[in-house]
């Protein structure tokens, strides 16, 4: 098999994994099993398939930082959703974020998140479907999540915890695929979050880049003061 052959069947191995990753039901146990198989080469798999993703996302916080954030950017405590192997945490700290925590269903992927040593504390075993009793109320600044707002991972009524972390004032960084936000109700949970007074939508990104065969949405909210009504808040 000459060059040209073997990089041809690594994109092919690389997109049939990722395929695979959208058919687990948002169901913990294989998810991590799922996960613990692909922790080793997944960074280079997503790589070959052009995932920008996290850089996006990253480029999304700091943004939202000088706009609207008055203390220093080392100073600011971001929280990675879903971190993974610490794509986003790696580009975070590219752009001066010191303060950075994260978490992932897979412990396998936490650990090589933990050895980018860009992040502050990582754990796995941390499943984003259920409530995050480990983390406190109004901790963060920023949150983000790349990547698990994706068919077969995580459901969009987990906005709502990422809401409960973040202060009020502070703001929640999401991508969704096109497929996903097109199949999951995921702006039914975004109104209906609204409506309640839980997060208000400040920019939205349509039809941005993310993979080779595939474009993302990007979403950024504000969490409103709860003696506000969402008619009262603007990013």
């Amino acid at each position: 098999m000459n060059t040209v052959d073997q990089q041809t069947a690594l994109e092919q191995a690389a997109r049939k994994r990722i395929k695979d990753s959208h058919a687990l039901d948002s169901d913990a146990d294989r998810l991590s099993d799922f996960y613990r198989g692909w922790a080793s080469s997944y960074d280079s798999d997503v790589s070959r398939d052009g995932y920008c993703g996290p850089m996006i996302v990253a480029e999304l916080a700091g943004a939202v930082q000088t706009a609207y954030l008055s203390r220093q950017r080392a100073a600011i405590a971001v929280l990675d959703a879903g971190c993974g192997t610490g794509l986003v945490g790696v580009e975070l700290e590219r752009l001066g974020f010191r303060s950075i925590d994260g978490f992932d269903l897979s412990v396998e992927m936490a650990e090589r998140a933990r050895q980018t040593r860009v992040y502050r504390n990582v754990r796995g075993d941390v499943d984003l479907n259920g409530s995050l009793s480990d983390h406190s109320s109004a901790s963060y600044d920023i949150t983000v999540s790349c990547g698990v707002f994706t068919l077969g991972h995580v459901r969009p009524d987990a906005l709502r915890e990422l809401a409960r972390v973040t202060r009020p004032n502070g703001f929640v960084i999401v991508s969704t695929r096109k497929s996903y936000a097109e199949t999951a109700s995921f702006e039914d949970e975004v109104r209906s979050l609204q409506n309640a007074g839980i997060l208000i939508p400040a920019q939205r990104l349509n039809d941005g880049r993310y993979v080779a065969e595939e474009d993302a949405h990007y979403w950024v909210f504000k969490v409103p003061k709860k003696d506000s009504s969402p008619a009262d808040e603007r990013p």
